[in-house]
């Protein structure tokens, strides 16, 4: 026959076990907590700089056909004006300009930038000009050059 346990052998085996078992899922809960926070963070980062190279090319499609207008002599001003009104549309304090230089002009497209950029004391790296301007830290800029 078999012997049943009484119950102060039980309660003794289960107090034996303690919280390790609470430890165990504590630590578990923190370790998803934390990989979340590491996921929503890679997400954000993702949207922000696909925000940020849809403003590019925006800018970039701005510039060509600024720069295709302007082949044209005889509607160079209007369509510069009528991009430019575009570019402040699509961008954020987009515009848009021509920089002559002899026989090869540069069309350029200036924005305020969306990314976290440091302030104009705290730059590591200088951003490069933009056809031939400098260019403020917090605005971006794409420059085409072509022949008039």
């Amino acid at each position: 026959m078999t012997r049943i346990p009484s119950n102060s052998s039980r309660r003794a085996s289960v107090s034996a076990c303690g919280g390790n078992s609470l430890i165990e899922v504590m630590l578990a809960v923190a370790l998803i907590a934390v990989t979340a926070l590491g996921l929503i963070a890679s997400q954000l980062w993702t949207a922000r700089e696909a925000r940020a190279m849809a403003m590019r090319e925006n800018a970039a499609w701005i510039a060509d056909s600024v720069a295709e207008a302007m082949s044209m002599s005889s509607s160079g001003d209007a369509a510069l004006n009528q991009w430019s009104a575009r570019a402040s549309v699509l961008l954020p304090r987009g515009e848009a300009s021509i920089g002559e230089g002899g026989a090869v002009a540069t069309a350029r497209v200036t924005w305020a930038s969306v990314q976290d950029r440091p302030a104009a004391g705290e730059v590591i790296d200088k951003p490069e000009s933009c056809g031939g301007v400098e260019v403020p830290a917090g605005i971006s800029c794409v420059a085409l050059a072509f022949a008039r």
